[in-house]
């Protein structure tokens, strides 16, 4: 018998249908050699500290740094767990092959072999890789299975950050907890420190702070208005500063332009081409969501699980805008599943997926199609299945994926960008200006509105950025001269805006950089904090434990997370760059390229590390012998904050 273990039952339910086993028993399927059963949830995780060592049941700087020699796993104590690990156990221990169903990716190889490792897996297992839960896409899966062994580095990765998250997590919190927490016992409260939430917390902090001391300044900017068109003055500024500081060098400056008439002394027209937005990553996704729809990113995560989980959507925990090369011949038959509610798909149709480069042919453009940058999964699109019975937030999640997937094989937009230099008393101007030749993809989102005969009240609210007007010039000519009305500006510099999520994802992708051209944001991806898959999670974590508020779409930190990231001295646990390399090598970790060993050796060194440092700095604790004041730090000793009023608590630092 073939046991085979899917992620979810859902998802074990498509599989027994594929596979045609019909007969329903408790917690699984079976019929046609093969018994189906599934998992759900976290069904094991690492032991408790208290589950390895006695002196770690209690809280204490004494008991610090817990390292376990060997980390052990532990079947989750809910009877519902329970029940269901006890009939995947025997399904197994008389099972001749086990087939991995269970989700593709890190965090779902490292659930299964818990699973198995915990019942005692004895025989061979195989591994089934999809991008979809199709019919199609199952038994072609099926068809294609590999042996379990071909995904051991992607185990290793996943049980590395599993033991990172546990190892620094556990000592960091029980550390902060214990030195600098309030209150006493069960009052206590626990200042939860996480490797992947804090250096996020400390970005939202970091950004408060600057925007609460943030000192506006003014300065000008000197403009000319020439054939209802402003051109703008192009003057030298030293690094950090801008041209005109002051009103009186702006006024001197204008009066200086309106001695003479503006002259165009050139006038440059470039076309240029501008190529569809990339197909959807589950970051992009989410941040498009947070932008159009103020969708959380735990909501749009759940929302496009559910098409996926529908068949409508492929894999949505991914980190490529990539298609692999082998779904470009496939292309037409998604193309159709859809053509019924959007209109845009139709001139598709008439184009083959043959890749002749002749007349007729769907494109097969790189900036869509690389299998170098595609490893585990490709981007997120549409299967073909017809998109029906979708709620009105599934919809509108859909109408995003499909219109980005419908424009990635219409022509390029063409423009023309037009750049005209002027001069007026020796001042030079500047003005730039843009015509759209051949709207080629733009139409695709001009005509967004799907065609829902079905539901005629639920249209879609799709308006995609990219729809802006183009800004067109007059014909210049070159050597044109003419009178002009000089104008000065006052400015006032602004603070930096809060964080919504749509651009905390961003900043979690790029730990903590300010990127905006696509390419490089996504060379950047490797040295990002946290996966696509669990940041939504870690921003989940942060409202629930009080660390941040919405105010309508902006995250603020409360008082609590201030204090915490305040308190805390290590900057391993709040830099998003040093933890960005952590994700580094765990990825390189996933690709075979870092040993589990190498990077197990370094987190126990960074956990040691962390908890020196705290217990080596005592400033801040309650004084031990008035209990009253707080011990600060001296030059060669630490001494009770109260001394003037006859505290004499004192000792040297720790060697």
């Amino acid at each position: 018998m073939i046991v085979c273990v899917a992620e979810k039952p859902s998802v074990g339910q498509y599989i027994a249908k594929v596979l045609g086993a019909n007969q329903r028993h408790d917690g699984y399927f079976e019929g046609n050699g093969y018994q189906v059963t599934w998992t759900f949830g976290h069904l094991c995780s690492l032991l408790d500290p208290k589950d390895y060592n006695d002196q770690w049941k209690a809280w204490s700087l004494s008991s610090l740094p817990m390292i376990p020699t060997r980390f052990g796993i532990k079947v989750d104590d809910d009877k519902g767990v329970q029940k269901q690990f006890n009939i995947i156990r025997e399904l197994i221990a008389q099972a001749d092959e086990v087939i991995n169903c269970g989700d593709a990716g890190q965090e779902g190889e490292l659930i299964q072999r818990w699973v198995y490792q915990k019942a005692g897996c004895k025989c061979p297992v195989k591994r089934l890789w999809v991008s979809s839960l199709t019919e199609e896409a199952i038994a072609e899966g099926f068809r294609q299975l590999k042996d379990q062994d071909n995904y051991q580095h992607l185990y290793e990765a996943g049980l590395m950050r599993a033991i990172g998250d546990w190892l620094l997590g556990m000592n960091a919190t029980r550390a902060y907890t214990v030195r600098y927490s309030k209150g006493v016992g069960r009052d206590r409260q626990v200042l939860s420190i996480g490797r992947v939430q804090t250096p996020t917390l400390a970005l939202i902090v970091k950004r408060q702070a600057e925007i609460e001391h943030f000192v506006p300044r003014t300065y000008y900017e000197l403009k000319t208005l020439y054939r209802d068109t402003l051109f703008t003055a192009q003057l030298p500024a030293e690094e950090g500063e801008y041209a005109i500081n002051t009103l009186d060098e702006g006024q001197k400056l204008m009066m200086q332009a309106g001695s003479t008439p503006l002259t165009i002394t050139s006038v440059e027209k470039k076309k240029g081409t501008e190529f569809a937005p990339k197909l959807f990553d589950l970051t992009s996704l989410q941040v498009e969501c947070n932008k159009k729809f103020a969708f959380s990113a735990d909501q749009t995560l759940k929302l496009i699980q559910s098409l996926y989980e529908k068949r409508i959507t492929t894999y949505p925990r991914v980190d490529t805008t990539y298609l692999s090369e082998d779904i470009y011949p496939k292309v037409p038959a998604t193309l159709r599943g859809i053509r019924e509610q959007y209109p845009q798909v139709e001139p598709l149709l008439a184009l083959r997926a043959d890749g002749d480069k002749g007349s007729g042919s769907l494109p097969k453009s790189k900036k869509v199609f690389d299998n170098k940058k595609v490893t585990d999964h490709h981007a997120i699109i549409p299967t073909g299945q017809r998109p029906v019975g979708l709620t009105a937030d599934e919809q509108k999640v859909f109408n995003l994926v499909a219109l980005r997937f419908i424009a990635a094989f219409y022509p390029d937009c063409e423009v023309s960008n037009t750049t005209v230099l002027a001069e007026a008393g020796e001042i030079p101007f500047r003005v730039t200006g843009r015509e759209v030749l051949k709207s080629g993809w733009r139409v695709v989102f001009e005509t967004s509105e799907p065609r829902t005969p079905r539901d005629p009240g639920n249209p879609s609210e799709e308006n995609d950025d990219s729809s802006e007007e183009a800004k067109s010039l007059p014909a210049f000519v070159k050597g044109e001269q003419g009178p002009h009305e000089p104008q000065l500006k006052e400015k006032t510099t602004t603070p930096p805006k809060y964080y919504t999520e749509a651009t905390l994802l961003r900043a979690m992708e790029t730990a903590g950089k300010t990127v905006d051209d696509e390419d490089l944001r996504d060379a950047m991806k490797e040295n990002g904090i946290g996966r696509p898959s669990t940041r939504a999670a870690i921003i989940e974590k942060l409202y629930q434990r009080k660390y941040i508020v919405k105010e309508r779409k902006t995250i603020k930190a409360t008082p609590v997370g201030i204090e915490l990231i305040h308190t805390i001295i290590s900057p391993l646990l709040k830099s998003a760059e040093l933890t960005g390399r952590w994700e580094k090598k765990l990825r390189e970790i996933e690709r075979g390229e870092y040993t589990a060993r190498q990077f197990l050796d370094e987190l126990k060194q960074m956990t040691t590390d962390v908890v020196r440092e705290l217990k080596q700095n005592k400033a801040g604790l309650m004084c031990p012998v008035c209990r009253r004041g707080t011990i600060i730090r001296g030059r060669t000793r630490y001494g009770c904050s109260r001394w003037q009023l006859g505290c004499d608590y004192s000792e040297p630092f720790e060697s």
